[in-house]
């Protein structure tokens, strides 16, 4: 195996996971910058074109290249426009195990999309790419992003002090995983 995930598509129902591109600028800029998305997720602040366009043409391919993980722009498969992302980072190729994040543009809330887009990442990690386990942190006060990991088949297993940051400071976050037998 080697330490670098292969570029891929997913399809999972109702939407498909794809590599960002120049075409997603305008949304993922309009996303990032959204209040929500701010709050739990510490990107630029202010969140602009300039950053907007490094994340979609450079750095969330470098990331990849680099070994760090895969992020995926969450798609309608009907006309390809941008309703979020999800992505792993900080993956231990030695220990085989990856940590996922996620975001979903306003436009999209409330669908379920995170929790999909989740599940078919963590089934691709677990079984094609033989990792033993994926893990999600979620701040303790990020209510939604808690109900999406247990509706994405994610199990609770405890608090991490203070192992988050977040543009409001340090937080403790709940740590959720999914192992290969939870499938």
């Amino acid at each position: 195996m080697s330490d670098v995930f292969p570029e891929r598509v997913l399809h999972a129902g109702s939407i498909t996971l794809r590599p960002f591109s120049a075409d997603d600028v305008e949304d993922n800029r309009t996303a990032c910058a959204d209040e929500v998305v701010q709050r739990w997720i510490p990107l630029p602040r202010p969140y602009t074109v300039e950053a907007s366009v490094d994340w979609c043409t450079k750095t969330a391919h470098t990331l990849r290249e680099s070994g760090d993980g895969i992020h995926f722009a969450i798609s309608d498969p009907a006309d390809g426009r941008l309703l979020g992302a999800v992505g792993l980072k900080r993956t231990d190729w030695h220990e085989l195990v990856s940590e996922v994040g996620y975001w979903i543009a306003p436009w999209a809330r409330g669908r379920g999309i995170a929790a999909q887009a989740t599940r078919a990442l963590g089934h691709w990690l677990l079984t094609e790419q033989g990792f033993e386990r994926l893990e999600l942190k979620a701040a303790v006060g990020n209510i939604p992003s808690r109900k999406t990991a247990i509706k994405a088949g994610l199990h609770r297993e405890g608090i991490l002090r203070k192992a988050g940051r977040l543009h409001a400071g340090r937080v403790d976050v709940v740590l959720y995983s999914l192992i290969p037998a939870d499938l």
